[in-house]
């Protein structure tokens, strides 16, 4: 008998794993809406990723972030800036003068930094919740006519 590869596996099974241990439980089981906010990885990218876990759970809502907005693509940003910036050309002599210039980009970008000013309002949030109870109940009536039919 010949052994056969194992099957290439995505990330959507753990993704999916990790979305039914929490929607199994109180208090997202019984609630009327479930929001999972997500970057775009792999294995949630995309409207084929929301409507899989709308069909799994009707009650969970995918929020996709800004394609540069994760916490990860932010981390990732931010070393590339120091890269360019603070320890290219790497001309060093020595690991105290590494330290010596990222605690002076440090200082710098610390105090020209600028707090990020959030546009998305509680009236955008309100409106948005209205659109979704909209659709749902319009995908309801949906559902029932073709159920009665």
């Amino acid at each position: 008998m010949v052994a056969r590869p194992p099957e290439p596996r995505t990330g959507i099974d753990p993704f999916m794993t990790l979305v039914t241990q929490v929607m199994s439980q109180e208090p997202y089981a019984s609630a009327k809406r479930v929001f999972w906010i997500v970057d775009n990885g792999s294995s949630h990218r995309g409207q084929k990723a929301a409507d899989r876990l709308a069909a799994a759970f009707p009650n969970a809502v995918m929020v996709h972030t800004p394609v540069h907005a994760s916490w990860l693509n932010q981390v990732e940003i931010y070393f590339s800036v120091v890269q360019r910036r603070v320890v290219s050309p790497n001309d060093f002599t020595d690991l105290t003068e590494v330290r010596n210039r990222l605690r002076e980009f440090e200082d710098r970008y610390n105090a020209t930094a600028q707090p990020y000013q959030w546009k998305f309002t509680t009236s955008d949030l309100d409106d948005l919740l209205a659109r979704l109870d909209r659709h749902a109940a319009d995908h309801h009536e949906e559902s029932s006519v073709t159920l009665a039919a």
